[in-house]
């Protein structure tokens, strides 16, 4: 009986100290809570009110409220993740393109000087991107280059005019690139090369197919052409001097269409075109590397045909045999058909990438 009356005394203990809890609660409330209010529920109540007995436990000591993250880093955490479009400079027809992703900006300019130790020996030409989280676009990277970049783009040449690109280059340049990742913590994306020389050896055989020059002569009868009237005739042409010792023509972008070389082994050079004499000069056209190949041809022609009556000379082949208008004609039929395959195969003439892939 004793027992039982000690039970019922802790019960109503219990019962009386839950109830002064509940008491106390409610005062501390009265003066946040207007008297019209609902009484507020748990989940309702103000931070920091009741007593620290009744705030749920966490696990462990770390366990915090979660900050919500700004909008410059879920800005910038987006642009890691997700890779930017290709520079509109690289053509994966023709390129090789390894992305390098880093967590943390990277200086471009130093990734350029650690890597081009590694890429040395590589044939082919090799170009770098960087893209600009700020400005959305990609940016040509140099050796000077101070601006940081989360992603970098590497691009390989695979063919131009001494053949394709071989296994070796694409070795160099994976192996070189994957040692420079490891020393900036950065992450390389490296294509399968097998794929890459299949198709630079596809490419080459194109090109090779429509790669034409077409030349045009025009030798001294007589006399050897002066230097100073043969500069004077070439500039009112429309035609440039230039430090390469040629004559360009070119159009409104500054792109050479078609040169004008002394036919003697020395280069023009403008100090010496007044004492210069020549037997012949040498009109040269690069198909592959001009839009509108047949009108750049007949402007060639007509230049040609000037500088002749001019200095009393004679448009001639190789071969020294008069350009007729059968041989003008068979010309141009074929400027038209490798231009025209050219364009079939996405690649037209003129263009940069013909441009870099003639070169």
């Amino acid at each position: 009986m004793g027992l039982i009356g000690v039970g019922g005394v802790v019960v109503v203990g219990i019962f009386a100290f839950n109830k002064w809890q509940e008491r106390k609660q409610r005062k501390a409330l009265e003066p946040l809570v207007p008297t019209s209010s609902q009484e507020p529920v748990l989940s309702e109540l103000p931070t920091g009110v009741g007593s620290k007995e009744r705030v749920e436990p966490v696990m462990g000591a770390d366990a915090s409220v979660r900050v919500q993250p700004s909008a410059k880093s879920v800005k910038d955490a987006s642009a890691r993740r997700v890779p930017p479009l290709l520079p509109p400079e690289v053509d994966e027809r023709a390129d090789w393109v390894i992305r390098v992703e880093s967590i943390e900006p990277v200086v471009a300019g130093r990734l350029w000087q650690a890597a081009s130790e590694q890429l040395q020996g590589v044939l082919k030409p090799v170009r770098w991107f960087g893209f600009s989280d700020s400005d959305n676009r990609w940016e040509v990277v140099g050796p000077n280059s101070g601006n940081g970049y989360h992603w970098v783009c590497v691009a390989l040449q695979l063919v131009d005019r001494r053949g394709p690109a071989v296994d070796a280059d694409l070795s160099r340049v994976a192996d070189g690139l994957q040692r420079m990742c490891d020393i900036f913590m950065a992450i390389p994306s490296l294509p399968a090369k097998g794929e890459a020389l299949a198709q630079a050896a596809e490419l080459d055989r194109f090109c090779a197919g429509v790669d034409i020059q077409i030349g045009v002569n025009v030798v001294a009868r007589d006399q050897a052409f002066a230097g100073t009237k043969l500069r004077g005739l070439a500039e009112a042409a429309g035609l440039e001097l230039l430090e390469d010792g040629c004559f360009h023509a070119r159009d409104e972008l500054g792109i050479s269409q078609f040169v004008l070389s002394n036919l003697e082994p020395s280069p023009f050079v403008a100090e010496e075109m007044r004492s210069l004499s020549t037997q012949g000069v040498t009109l040269t056209l690069d198909v592959p590397r001009v839009a509108e190949g047949v009108r750049v041809f007949e402007r060639m022609m007509a230049v040609a045909q000037q500088l002749a009556e001019a200095l009393n000379g004679a448009v001639v082949d190789d071969n020294r045999s008069p350009f007729g208008d059968k041989a003008v004609g068979l010309i141009r039929a074929q400027i038209e058909q490798f231009q025209g395959q050219m364009a079939e195969y996405g690649i037209a003439p003129g263009s940069a990438l013909a441009r870099r892939l003639f070169s």
